[in-house]
């Protein structure tokens, strides 16, 4: 465990129970969120693919208007 961490861990552990429980409920939902994340975003890499061939497509046929 990186230093960080570990000081912040025992500032937690100084909070009363009801408060670490919701730390830990908060920071559970955060990881679980970014694993859902990056496996969405693992497994769109051919849609992504595909999206940026068209839109480079469409860039080099003059179709695209400058903003």
């Amino acid at each position: 465990m990186n230093d960080p961490l570990t000081k912040a861990l025992n500032e937690v552990m100084k909070l009363l129970e009801s408060e670490q429980d919701a730390l830990a409920a908060i920071l559970l939902q955060e990881i679980a969120a970014e694993k859902r994340w990056a496996e969405s975003f693992a497994s769109s890499q051919e849609v992504l693919e595909n999206l940026a061939q068209e839109a480079l497509a469409k860039h080099c046929a003059g179709l695209i208007k400058p903003l």
